[in-house]
């Protein structure tokens, strides 16, 4: 792209004039259409050091009411962020709907400056590259506008402004080791830019090349090009997104109906067993933090299944300065409010740390399925958008362990009883868990095709007899410990 780039002509100056203050209005009064429709707005900059990125932002956002968006500037990663998921840090940065989010510099910054430091190889980039697809490609499938650009000057132009800056002290700090860096390989800097342009230029995502020679100018492309992609993402909302085939490896899994629910563990072999397992889970946490790896467990079943007495058994061979357990309820305003995995990426754990889910980002597929709170669209986008996310996290390293915890429908209501009748129980029963009950065939539907959707080899799902919640206990414990041994071989 930049390789083959046109210079487009410059208009003349009254032109010019006259296109800035229409341009400005239209982005002003496209805010409120912004916020009334919810659309989320995130605005990538990047481009060439000293380019004018900066100068031209602090232009554009001078037209939008400052409650409505934000700006990042994404320097290179924190030891704690490189700690994280590839994505993390952009991912927790996308805005609300109805807002706006400009980062100065992102993804692209990061990935090219690995390359062209040879802190990236071949395979790693392609990696990335793929990343980059996907995760814009959600945004946009989910109703973000995602708009890019890359600020082009020549190598002529940049070392005049790189010389311009150092002439002033009160500027010459902003001329970085990076620029002086880029302009002196300005030819090798050019070729790997070009090449990640072209491999992450889409459709519904493109790459907008701004002449950023003239300030002016840049910034009316700039306002130009982001009034008209508001304008058409306004009028394009109410469309439906395509259904991606499913690429990842799947296993095959069988229907809960199938599973047999008759095991059973003697109280005498059940302590023995507790003992044993959580000893060797405990020693092998600690080599899971020396060895840093991330280990992430998922819990879904029914109500009253077990899961939090599950969890428990768990929890208690673990170093509680090495895990988080999050329970999931409904999503919190802020939260529904951005792309539906927002909350779990935030709550994903570092290095060497455990995160365990007591309900997960499944609820998509199940929940908000069969009581309407997303549409049918989404919901079947929703399936190979989860396999995209726990990719991610496999290939950062994590161990992803998901369980579903089965019962039957009699276990249930005995269970649901007992809570009913034991004052000290009574908190753990609701409206809400008998009303679910009576949808119980729906969901037992819902959950099959979650199973065989998203049982992929990376992230299989491990299903736990849980009518004899002891014997569901130990075989959790067994399945954590083999998945972590095998982590650390």
């Amino acid at each position: 792209m930049l390789e083959n780039w046109t210079k487009p002509q410059i208009p003349e100056t009254d032109e010019l004039e006259e296109r800035l203050s229409t341009a400005r209005a239209k982005l002003s009064a496209l805010q409120m259409q912004i916020k009334e429709h919810g659309l989320p707005v995130l605005v990538l900059f990047e481009g060439w050091g000293t380019a004018g990125k900066g100068s031209v932002l602090g232009k554009v956002i001078k037209n939008i009411d400052p409650r409505f968006f934000k700006v990042a500037t994404m320097d290179a990663p924190t030891e704690e962020e490189r700690r994280k998921p590839f994505f993390y840090r952009y991912f927790i940065k996308i805005p609300e709907k109805g807002k706006f989010e400009f980062l100065d510099s992102g993804w692209m910054d990061e990935i090219v400056n690995d390359c062209l430091h040879e802190r990236m190889g071949e395979k790693e980039y392609k990696k990335k590259i793929e990343s980059v697809k996907r995760f814009e490609r959600q945004l946009t499938d989910n109703g973000y506008l995602v708009l890019k650009f890359f600020f082009q000057i020549s190598q002529k132009e940049q070392k005049k402004r790189i010389e311009h800056l150092r002439a002033d002290k009160n500027t010459e700090w902003r001329v970085s080791r990076n620029d002086d860096w880029q302009n002196k390989h300005y030819d090798k800097c050019l070729h790997v830019f070009d090449r990640y342009l072209n491999d992450t230029n889409a459709a519904a995502d493109p790459w907008y090349i701004i002449d950023a020679k003239n300030r002016k100018w840049a910034e009316l492309q700039v306002l130009e090009t982001l009034v008209s992609g508001i304008e058409t993402a306004l009028k394009n909302s109410d469309l439906a997104v395509p259904l991606l085939q499913n690429v990842f490896p799947l296993e095959k899994i069988p229907k809960l109906s199938e599973i047999s629910l008759d095991k059973e563990i003697s109280e005498e072999e059940y302590k023995k067993e507790l003992k044993k397992l959580q000893t060797k889970l405990s020693e092998l946490h600690n080599r899971l933090y020396r060895e840093k790896i991330p280990v992430i467990i998922a819990y879904e079943g029914w109500d009253a299944a077990g899961k939090g007495g599950n969890i428990k058994r768990i929890t208690e061979a673990l170093d509680p300065r090495g895990f988080e357990v999050h329970p999931i309820a409904s999503p919190e305003p802020h939260e529904k409010a951005r792309h539906y995995l927002w909350r779990f990426c935030n709550r994903l754990p570092k290095t060497g740390h455990i995160a365990i889910f007591d309900r997960t980002w499944y609820g998509r597929v199940m929940v908000e399925r069969l009581e309407g709170f997303c549409n049918e669209n989404e919901w079947q986008r929703a399936y190979n958008e989860m396999n995209e996310f726990e990719k991610e996290l496999a290939d950062w390293g994590a161990v992803i362990i998901k369980f579903w915890v089965q019962i039957d429908k009699d276990t249930q209501l005995a269970r649901f009883e007992d809570r009913q009748n034991t004052p000290e129980k009574q908190w753990k029963i609701t409206d809400e868990d008998w009303r679910n009950r009576e949808k119980w065939d729906l969901y037992e539907s819902a959950v099959n095709e979650m199973l065989k959707k998203t049982n992929t080899t990376y992230a299989p799902w491990h299903v736990l007899e849980s009518n004899d919640k002891k014997y569901a206990r130990i075989k959790a414990l067994k399945i954590v410990i083999e998945a972590i041994e095998k982590a650390l071989k």
